[in-house]
């Protein structure tokens, strides 16, 4: 008996660790993970540091991004706050919405279909940046022109909420 338990444990344990690791697409777990998932693409550290991009911060000293999925509705939206830190456009916060009021000149909302954020995420013809926008896959407020300017780190950023792991079975 206690042999059984003592090799049913490590299973257990496995399966324990791997459901609190399995977050919600677009819930504040997954928002923590795309940070650190941003701060390790060099597309995004690099291409939108100083004044490409990460600067215009209206003096707070971060930019906001916030995102949901249409179908779970904007009160489940989700928040990555962009510094500019050493030359590098760092996320310094991913989580729950912390920034009530965005400011349309220098933060974003974005939401789209889980079935667009997929087409978006793993970059298909038709997904990236512009022709997101474009086609109303992707539903965007915030500065247009400045996103325009920063086009390919833009389909860098629409490409990583592909490849950080979320349920999309449920709403957050």
């Amino acid at each position: 008996m206690i042999r059984r338990i003592a090799l049913a444990l490590p299973a257990l344990a496995l399966t324990v660790s791997a459901g609190a690791q399995a977050a919600t697409f677009m819930d504040a777990d997954w928002a923590a993970s795309a940070c650190e998932a941003w701060n390790g693409a060099g597309a995004l550290t690099a291409g939108l540091s100083g004044d490409n991009w990460a600067a215009n911060n209206a003096g707070r000293g971060y930019k906001v991004i916030q995102l949901y999925r249409t179908k779970c509705g904007e009160g489940s939206r989700v928040e990555l706050q962009i510094s500019d830190k050493d030359g590098k456009a760092m996320c310094t916060y991913g989580g729950a919405v912390k920034t009530t009021t965005l400011d349309p000149k220098v933060d974003y909302l974005m939401n789209a279909t889980d079935e667009d954020w997929v087409c978006m995420g793993e970059g298909r013809l038709g997904c990236g940046a512009m022709g997101a926008m474009t086609t109303g896959k992707l539903k965007f407020k915030g500065p247009k022109m400045e996103a325009m300017g920063v086009m390919g780190p833009f389909d860098s950023f629409l490409q990583l909420t592909g490849k950080v792991p979320g349920d999309k079975s449920a709403c957050p």
